[in-house]
């Protein structure tokens, strides 16, 4: 049986000063690869590469500790670390800037010869396309974004696009990009998937072979949004992975993803899918196929 490819994130270590029904926090650790690894580890092992400052040393090592994360790509820099501000509203988070000097001194590291699936998360969107120029050998690149990354940045943002096999992003994101008709923007920018986050109503992946969606999970509450999209990403592709990659796989993927996004959002910050285990995250993606069975 043919070795399961290697799944690499390259994205941000964060540390948030945000607001919401949780109250304020303050240097709260998040960041695209931080999310996604931390859910894709519940099934696969991951590597991750990323910039941090040693203000988030300790955070990291924290977080990922007993999961089967590969840190020896993230490099510590003499800079703080990636600062994000949000409030969050009506279960949605508002940007309020960052401090994103730390990929000024930063380059995107590979492992060399890399030959498996990589998630290339929301960051400064120059270094994105850096990293993905460095994967020649990749079976799979799936890009995320950042609405603010795509105002500022919109060049470099749709050169990520460009560059991407599958894309990640929400609604408002997909509007940002002139999206209109999913398919039509599909074919447009050569996908072969697109994944819109539709919030509390779920996503929707569409694919040649059509589009698929999936419910978010009602009685789980919606506590801290931040970073369930990039848990969406880590729980499909691990479990994509795991299965195969076959088409008739894609299906259970995104519920694996889903799934990992309701683990996410039940607690603040990274603590929830910190804590979820791989018998927990079974449960919760059994609640999903539940939800996705008509009503006799």
């Amino acid at each position: 049986m043919p070795e399961t490819p290697e799944l690499l994130a390259i994205g941000s270590v964060a540390l948030d000063e945000r607001e919401g029904p949780f109250g304020k926090l303050k240097d709260e650790l998040g960041g695209s690869a931080v999310y996604f690894a931390l859910a894709a580890s519940l099934l696969v092992p991951v590597k991750v590469s990323a910039p941090m400052g040693h203000d988030a040393v300790d955070k990291i090592a924290k977080a990922f500790d007993g999961r089967p994360i590969d840190t020896s790509l993230v490099h510590v820099l003499d800079e703080p670390t990636y600062r994000w501000k949000a409030r969050q509203e009506r279960g949605e988070n508002v940007d309020l800037g960052s401090n994103d000097r730390i990929y000024d001194r930063w380059k995107p590291h590979v492992p060399r010869d890399f030959a498996g699936w990589v998630f290339v998360g929301s960051m400064r969107p120059d270094r994105q396309v850096e990293a993905i120029r460095k994967l020649h050998g990749a079976k799979l690149i799936a890009a995320d974004t950042m609405l603010s990354y795509l105002k500022g940045r919109t060049r470099e943002s749709k050169d990520v696009l460009r560059r991407a096999a599958w894309y990640f992003c929400n609604e408002d994101e997909y509007a940002a990009l002139g999206g209109r008709d999913p398919e039509e923007f599909r074919r447009q920018w050569w996908l072969d998937g697109l994944v819109i986050k539709k919030g509390d109503k779920g996503l929707t992946a569409h694919t040649s072979d059509g589009r698929i969606d999936v419910p978010t999970l009602p009685k789980h509450p919606a506590f801290d949004t931040t970073g369930a999209g990039d848990a969406v990403a880590g729980g499909m592709l691990a479990r994509w992975l795991t299965t195969g990659a076959q088409r008739g796989g894609l299906k259970d993927a995104l519920v694996c993803g889903v799934a990992c996004a309701s683990l996410t959002i039940e607690a603040v910050g990274v603590h929830g899918i910190a804590r979820a285990t791989p018998q927990i995250l079974d449960e919760r993606m059994q609640e999903v196929w539940d939800c996705l069975r008509p009503v006799s």
